[in-house]
């Protein structure tokens, strides 16, 4: 064992973290790997292994050879005979395993130079076998870390011991990255590859305005305020909408912090992302005026069977503040709810149009009441009711007004019907 690679363990145990166990195996394996190409053939020994006396700086390779008999003796990499076997120990027995050093002639010396690259890289397993044991379970974490370098659109960020991967999808549109950047992200996923494990690190993912607000709200933090849900097009808008456990607690104020404090922290990592941050309500009525605000709707009417809400402006000025740019605001108060926000201007010709519908709903409805009294009252079908109303006929009185000619006449109806009619409402009245 030569002081170079003495160095390389202390250097991978201190500055990697890796331990002396793993990087002992590690030596283990490559020197196994040397002895191989070093002897031809050995690749067919069965039970082959290396140990390593690290204060010494000796290496041994040791088979473990099944006893046979001399004359059954064929197999120079598997078998020893017998009569070998007992003299390398005396208590030797036919068909045992027998541990014997077949370690070459200077193997040490030569083996170190041919087993380096192959310890380098499995040192290199174990480093990232343990950045996946590190991070595994960190997915969903906040992590703070410094871009190092660029490779086909993927930015490599430095987190310290390892390193994390930011895919272009993962970035903010019009966020700028320069070598250097520290900044936080969120972990995503912690994956594994062909290459090894990977950090998938993200600045454009919703949770990472969640965490940021987890960290800087102390009332977050404790639970005593709740963030229901996050609605967010990174680089541009972001919505949160709060709640509150405790009735003393404002959950929007606790999230702004002092003179806006808090909120400008997270705004100030978000490179000003604009950040809305609302309080959380049931009633879909109540939620749009808020998240609308500060245009204040003409008209809101709920459709709760396709969980749409038709919200009424007063003009394009009141639209284009109530949609936002490019219509970030309505379409991510519809995320943040789960609804069709859809914002239009007032129409007055609709408007008239829908008022005079009303109406005349109105009217309809008071004269299939009207028709229905008098049929309960004169005991005749509705429909001929109806057509009692229709001629003006409303009520009792109203009917007594008319001839029975004119009943007649009017409603296509035998004389003698009109006539019995009259008479039985003018009986009701007189009673």
């Amino acid at each position: 064992m030569t002081n170079d690679i003495k160095a390389l363990i202390d250097y991978y145990e201190r500055e990697k973290g890796l331990s002396r166990e793993k990087i002992l195996l590690a030596l283990e394996s490559a020197f196994l790997s040397a002895y191989r190409k070093m002897v031809p053939g050995s690749g067919s020994i069965n039970y082959l292994r290396a140990e390593i006396n690290v204060d010494k700086g000796k290496v041994r390779i040791f088979a473990d050879l099944e006893v046979v008999p001399d004359e059954e003796y064929s197999d120079k990499f598997n078998q020893i005979p017998l009569s070998l076997a007992v003299k390398l120990d005396k208590n030797a027995v036919l068909h045992d395993l027998l541990p014997t050093n077949i370690t070459p002639k200077g193997f040490g010396r030569i083996a170190v130079q041919t087993a380096r690259q192959t310890m380098l890289q499995k040192l290199l397993d174990a480093e990232k076998e343990m950045l996946y044991d590190e991070f595994k379970d960190r997915a969903g974490d906040l992590v703070t870390g410094t871009i190092r370098r660029f490779e086909k659109g993927d930015i490599f960020v430095d987190l310290g011991k390892f390193e994390g991967v930011m895919t272009s999808r993962e970035r903010v549109p019009n966020e700028d990255y320069s070598v250097g950047d520290r900044m936080r992200f969120y972990v995503v996923e912690v994956r594994t590859e062909a290459r090894g494990p990977e950090v998938i690190l993200s600045r454009s993912h919703p949770n990472l305005v969640r965490r940021l607000f987890e960290s800087e709200v102390v009332e977050i933090g404790d639970q005593t305020v709740e963030i229901h849900g996050i609605a967010r097009e990174a680089g541009y808008r972001t919505k949160v909408a709060v709640i509150s456990h405790d009735d003393k607690v404002d959950p929007v104020g606790a999230c702004v912090g002092m003179r806006g404090a808090r909120v400008k922290n997270i705004v100030r990592e978000l490179n000003n992302e604009k950040v809305d941050i609302l309080e959380w309500t049931e009633d879909p009525v109540t939620f749009v005026r808020e998240a609308l605000s500060p245009v204040e709707p003409r008209e809101i009417t709920v459709d709760e069977e396709a969980r749409k809400i038709f919200v009424i402006v007063q003009d394009d000025k009141d639209l284009s503040k109530a949609i936002g740019r490019r219509g970030q605001n309505a379409r991510l108060t519809s995320r943040l709810m789960g609804w069709d926000v859809q914002v239009r201007v007032f129409d007055v010709q609709e408007a008239e149009k829908r008022q005079s519908q009303a109406a005349a709903e109105e009217v309809m409805r008071q004269c299939q009441a009207a028709a229905k009294t008098l049929s309960e009252q004169l005991e005749i079908p509705e429909e001929t009711a109806m057509g009692l109303v229709t001629m003006g006929g409303t009520d009792l009185v109203a009917l007594t007004g008319f001839e029975a000619s004119d009943i007649a006449e009017s409603m296509g109806i035998p004389a003698e019907e009109a006539a019995q009619i009259l008479d039985k409402a003018r009986d009701l009245i007189s009673q």
